[in-house]
């Protein structure tokens, strides 16, 4: 005999999920599932559109984080002309994509997290939100804001607007980067990273008040896998893929993007509409990896930029399986955005007139592979010799990371939860490693208004035993 707990919709997530907890009659938690809900079509009816198409398409999977996927997708369009783009292209790119990745971890960090990480996980709820930050640390608050406001700044300088740009094109950008527009972003860069350092001295001190967090967040040996530069830093939108084990040894290194069919797998479970990537050589459900921010920290050698790798230090002291220190790895990453943009903005062919090769399609498939904020995004193209496409393979970031958050859930639910004494702090805990991987399940609309949150503690029969209502 059994009870559940369901919590429906998970709260300061991007995109509507749920969370099931079963409890046996002593009220100890016996199994928990991480539920999406929402149906992803885009496979299916990109069928049939030119390959041309593709990025537009595909980015309106998401309005948080279109960037990504108009990269991932056009590195596949690529493919599809069977063209080398040219070398400033590929630069004003990697700036669009740090801009967007730092934008998103501003919004993760400070936004949807930070509440947590100040006020506490047992805070009262109606003030663990974003404003009871701002009465308790507005300056924290100031600088979150600051930092989202400079990624889309910088991404709408390039592309003409904040969401859904069209300036990445198959072949390159859809033109180049002026002088007065460089010195625009250039001027914004100092502050920015001053304010990213300062969040991150900050976080070092305090991520230590989170003993029993770190020890159940989703702290379990898995995989790692991420893009690593040929100098085995940080790369972001080129680079290789790396698969390195939780106690270092590396599984794959330098893998091409046309390879991952030989490292990734796919299976579907019937509580999920998310499916479960998972490393093949190993097999399922064994071959569990983790990706974004703290398995990037997990297979480099060092971010590569001056600041990022002094916060690197701290991270190598930390235990590295616990996806309590994604928040911690997402800082990190944001200094490396900022310190990065500025060294690519001083390359002295930046502003360079040809970003685009020109050509009809020249193969039938194509892949394209690039970091988003969430982890490594994939996106695999086949076309007919009209250049429609009849095959479509997305495996998002958010869905390499299913099944880690899915074992998460559980360890931290048997952690802290008590069905017999329920509590609203109990319950976010387990919302809060969701929150860790920053999962992205939104696609380009959103629901209006107040989203309702409410916990039914139901016993066999039937009949509701405790409820909380946010």
């Amino acid at each position: 005999m059994t009870k559940t707990i369901t919590i429906d919709p998970v709260t300061r997530i991007e995109g509507h999920s749920k969370i099931s907890i079963q409890l046996d009659d002593s009220g100890k938690v016996t199994d928990a599932h991480f539920h999406v809900t929402q149906v992803r079509g885009f496979e299916k009816f990109v069928e049939g559109r030119p390959f041309h198409e593709m990025p537009s398409l595909t980015a309106r999977i998401c309005g948080i984080c279109p960037v990504s996927h108009l990269l991932a997708s056009a590195k596949a369009c690529d493919g599809l002309l069977a063209v080398r783009i040219p070398p400033t292209a590929t630069k004003l790119r990697k700036i669009m994509n740090l801009a967007q990745i730092a934008q998103s971890h501003a919004l993760s960090f400070f936004y949807l997290s930070a509440p947590d990480l100040l006020l506490g996980m047992d805070a009262d709820p109606a003030e663990r939100n974003i404003f009871g930050l701002m009465r308790v640390n507005p300056e924290l608050v100031r600088g979150g804001v600051k930092l989202r406001q400079t990624g889309q700044q910088i991404i709408e300088l390039l592309g003409g607007k904040r969401v859904h740009p069209s300036w990445i094109v198959p072949g390159g950008v859809s033109e180049p980067l002026t002088e007065e527009k460089r010195d625009q972003i250039l001027a914004m860069l100092p502050e920015a990273i001053g304010i990213a350092w300062t969040a991150y001295e900050w976080y070092a001190e305090e991520v230590h008040k989170f003993k029993e967090e770190i020890e159940s967040f989703a702290n379990f040996p898995t995989l790692f896998m991420g893009l690593v530069s040929p100098r085995n830093t940080l790369a972001m939108y080129g680079g290789d893929l790396r698969v390195v084990a939780s106690n270092g040894a590396v599984l794959e290194d330098h893998r091409q993007a046309e390879d991952y069919l030989s490292i990734i797998a796919e299976k579907v479970e019937p509580f999920s509409y998310l499916k479960s990537p998972y490393y093949k050589p190993i097999g399922y459900p064994s071959g569990i990896y983790r990706v974004g921010p703290l398995a990037r920290m997990n297979i480099i050698d060092h971010p590569g930029t001056r600041l990022a790798d002094a916060a690197f230090e701290g991270f190598k002291t930390l235990d590295r399986q616990s996806s309590f220190h994604y928040h911690y790895a997402r800082l990190i990453e944001l200094l490396y955005c900022f310190e990065r943009t500025e060294q690519l903005l001083h390359e002295p062919d930046i502003l360079d007139r040809h970003v685009r090769a020109q050509a009809r399609p020249n193969a039938e498939e194509g892949v394209g592979i690039s970091e988003a904020p969430r982890g490594t995004l994939i996106h695999h193209y086949r076309t007919n010799k009209d250049g429609l496409i009849t095959y479509a393979n997305l495996i998002i970031a958010t869905g390499n990371n299913n099944l880690a958050m899915d074992r998460g859930v559980l360890q931290v639910a048997k952690r802290f939860v008590d069905g017999e004494r329920l509590n609203e702090g109990m319950l976010n805990r387990v919302e809060a490693v969701i929150r860790a991987y920053d999962p992205c399940l939104s696609c380009s609309t959103h629901a209006v208004g107040k989203m309702p949150l409410e916990i039914n503690l139901v016993a066999p029969d039937g009949a509701v035993v405790d409820t909380l209502t946010r």
